[in-house]
């Protein structure tokens, strides 16, 4: 492979902004809510790269025939990896394609098919585009991509803050999880966060059912989450982290009265770690099996109330942020009956949005 753009490339990014941004010169295009993903093609050659520079291309074998089928014969893209369901997005699905076993990738492959939606072109044929604004790369990804066909996409994009408003508001339910803001005269920035990103934000009150130390053992990295199911079920719906050095030393004095020494009489003692009923921590990470993901339990007694942005199945799909804890909540009262639910849109809707 002989590119003008190789691999590993970084990703361009974008910082978090609670308004909606407004203005001339800015392109909105929606949040997808998948892997990200460089597409590296020379001729019949087809890598993919994940935002961190990990291969992919193992994983999604049905959409490297896709990408051969339907992108330039030289051309690096940059895009998002996402699986698509009647009901929406589906990022649970993508984290079972990182499977150490190809009978098993292939079989996901055929049952849950991926697509790749594209928005940002770094390379065509022997011309770098990095340094180009965005306001030019745009026009050529829609040319070069016009006949593409599915799974192959071109995100949707619009220079009208009322239409991104309106995606923002209407998408979530289909999985897209916010709106993404360009500056037209923006050149590709490697690593650099110089886009604008707005996303949901929401708070519940969850029980605190384990604690992870962090990594440094000077407190508490994160609190493992949990909600209860209509049965009287404590799940685990993911972590608080991200504290402050002086919160993380606090919270081991708060949490030390509710420590257990192991998870016998606690109600994640019978839980699947493996994402399967029910559901405790423990299961191994997809991305790094060498991680660290011990934790420690605690007695289901203490309430806080965290903030989060989207709502994946029955998880919080990112890792929440501590507000404060809650000591007037009983922590049964701390049901997914609280959590605000998206109403569905058809993702056929979502795809064909400002086309």
């Amino acid at each position: 492979m002989q590119l003008p753009v190789m691999p590993p490339v970084s990703p361009m990014l974008a910082k978090l902004c609670r308004q909606m941004p407004e203005g001339g010169g800015l392109l909105y295009e929606p949040k997808w809510d998948g892997f990200r993903c460089l597409v590296f093609r020379d001729g019949p050659e087809v890598e993919l790269g994940s935002r961190n520079a990990k291969p992919l291309t193992r994983y999604f074998p049905e959409l490297v025939e896709s990408l051969l089928a339907n992108v330039p014969e030289r051309c690096v893209l940059d895009g998002e990896i996402v699986i698509a369901r009647e009901s929406g997005l589906d990022f649970d699905a993508l984290l079972q394609r990182i499977h150490p076993a190809a009978s098993r990738v292939k079989l996901l492959a055929s049952s849950a098919p991926s697509s790749f939606v594209a928005f940002d072109l770094l390379a065509l044929r022997d011309d770098d585009l990095r340094s180009e604004p965005f306001g030019s790369r745009r026009p050529l990804l829609e040319q070069v991509l016009g006949r593409a066909r599915p799974p192959v996409y071109v995100t949707p994009a619009t220079p009208d803050p009322a239409v991104a408003r309106d995606w923002f508001a209407r998408f979530e339910g289909a999985g897209l999880d916010g709106v993404v803001a360009k500056p037209v005269g923006l050149g590709y920035r490697e690593g650099e966060r110089v886009m604008l990103k707005v996303k949901h934000e929401r708070t519940a009150d969850c029980v605190v059912g384990g604690f992870r130390w962090h990594k440094d053992g000077g407190g508490v990295g994160s609190l493992l989450l949990g909600l209860y199911d209509e049965h009287g079920a404590l799940h685990h719906v993911g972590v608080a982290s991200g504290f402050a050095v002086t919160l993380r030393k606090s919270l081991v004095d708060d949490l030390a009265s509710c420590r257990l020494g192991d998870l016998e009489g606690h109600p994640w003692k019978a839980m699947t770690a493996d994402g399967g009923g029910t559901r405790r921590p423990g299961a191994p990470s997809r991305w790094n099996a060498k991680k660290d993901l011990s934790w420690e339990a605690v007695a289901p007694e203490l309430v806080c109330e965290v903030g989060y942005d989207h709502l994946q199945g029955d998880r919080f799909r990112h890792a929440t942020s501590f507000r404060r804890w809650r000591r007037d909540r009983e922590p049964g009262s701390c049901t997914y009956a609280q959590l605000e639910v998206a109403v569905p849109e058809e993702l056929a809707r979502v795809f064909g949005a400002g086309s």
